[in-house]
Order: structure tokens, then sequence, then C-alpha cells
């Protein structure tokens, strides 16, 4: 099968204005992105954008991007879009602000796919899990933190595939014989016990058409994720468990953090 990842970006962030174009590690991020994209297994990479200065930007570093329309409200609408202007059988979402994804984790994403779409039960989507690092007990990046999206599974089926039960915000799956999730610090006991949902996605194109296609769903509109449109519409994500995790860059301090990791 082929494959494409397609990256979507945006200039417009809340908390990180013309986030894709920061380049004080001498590359813009998007730039890094892509390298690393390109260091996989897939057919195409390619920017989906309704910026021309990200345009120019990606085509300076030699790499394709594409224009789509303004009137998107989430990058699955504009991969969406973009991936009817590439001849791809399997289509990876990896947003732009993932500097240092592993090649290696999309390869293992795109095989996950084509295994899940020839099983009985087919998956609609395919995603990447990871459990907490024990250390992450509380404040930003654990499992309190509600811009870390947490994954409740199932167990392995007889393909030795794991569906998604859920995502969500809240602490999920709650210890509710332990005295409670949190220790006298009003710490996390266990957050190895958790999974954190990395925002990778891979799709058919029909999958994710059907995706882009269908209302926003109330749970989604609740816990503002995406990826509970699929579970309201009945429809089965299977999931991967991984090592670890690659922090997203969201806010400035994000950015400083991986600088400092780039440096070292």
């Amino acid at each position: 099968m082929k494959s494409a990842i397609i990256i979507p970006a945006r200039y417009q962030s809340s908390r990180l204005p013309g986030k894709p174009l920061l380049c004080d590690s001498g590359k813009y991020l998007i730039q890094h992105t892509v390298e690393n994209a390109m260091r996989c297994k897939a057919d195409h990479v390619v920017v989906a954008t309704d910026d021309k200065r990200i345009i120019a930007a990606v085509e300076s570093f030699g790499g394709k991007a594409v224009m789509t329309s303004p009137d998107h409200e989430t990058g699955s609408g504009r991969i969406a879009e973009a991936a009817t202007k590439i001849e791809a059988d399997i289509i990876v979402n990896v947003q732009g602000d993932e500097p240092e994804i592993d090649p290696c984790v999309l390869d293992d994403l795109i095989d996950l796919h084509e295994k899940a779409m020839k099983v009985a039960r087919p998956a609609f989507v395919s995603t990447l899990v990871s459990p907490f690092a024990k250390t992450a007990k509380e404040g930003h990046g654990s499992p309190l933190d509600p811009s870390c999206v947490k994954a409740v599974l199932a167990v392995p089926d007889g393909d030795g595939l794991r569906s998604a039960l859920y995502f969500t915000r809240a602490l999920a799956p709650y210890p509710r014989d332990e005295a409670g999730p949190h220790d006298e610090e009003g710490r996390v006991r266990r957050p190895q016990d958790y999974f954190l949902h990395i925002g990778l996605y891979a799709f058919s194109k029909a999958s994710l058409a059907a995706f882009a296609a269908a209302p926003s769903g109330r749970l989604e509109q609740i816990e503002k994720l995406e990826q509970l449109r699929i579970l309201e519409m009945g429809e089965r994500i299977v999931a991967a468990v991984i090592d670890g995790a690659v922090p997203g860059i969201d806010t400035p301090e994000d950015y400083q953090a991986f600088l400092k990791r780039l440096k070292d």
C-alpha cells in the first residue's frame, strides 16, 4: 500500500502565534517536523496549509506544500482536502508542532494500520499511546494535566490489536480502591498506569473523508477532542502502545525546552 504523511499547519496559534515559522534553532519549526517525517517509509510527505508564508517556508528547504481552504476549523478537514490531491492508500496525520517525531514511530503506525484494515473487524483509524513516565506525578505533562489526553484501551483481541474505548482530559481510569488517585501531597500515585494519547492518526482515504464530513458529536464538543467523533460514529479506533512520547510544542515554554534539548 502507498502511504502519505500530511502535516496540517496554520500560522495562527492562540498560545504561540506564527508557530510553524519559529526558527531560533536555525531551522523553521515545521522544517524539523518535515525532515523527520521524510526519513520514514511513507511515499509522500506534504504540508497542508492556508498561509502563503508557510508555503514559501516549506518550499525554501525543498519540502512540498499544498494550499487548502481557509475555512477548515480543524486539521482533519485540512488534511482531508489535501488527501484528494495525493495518490495514497494510507494517510497519516502528523501535527506540524512535533519537531522531534521519530521516523520509526511513523513506520510502526503505517504498518499497524495496514494490518488493522485487513482484519475481520477493520479499524476506521489507527493511533498510538504511551504510558506516562513514573516520575510524571504532578503538574504539566502528568496525568493530572488536562492538555495530556488519556486513552482507555481494551485488552488485545485475537489479532493482537487493542481498541480504544475512550479518550478524555480527565483522570481515567479512576482508582477507586486506592484511597483515591492522589497521595497526601496531591500527586498521582502511579502515573505509569495511565496511557497518554499521542496525536498521530492513520486513515484510509475513505475513512478520512467520512470523518471530515461527519458533524461534531456531543462528546467531542464537551472535551474538545476530535477523536471522540469517531467513537460516537460507532467506528473502531485501534491503538498501539509505544515506549515513550515525544513532547509537542504548544507554548513559548515548550519551544524553549525544545531548543535546550537540541543544544544538549
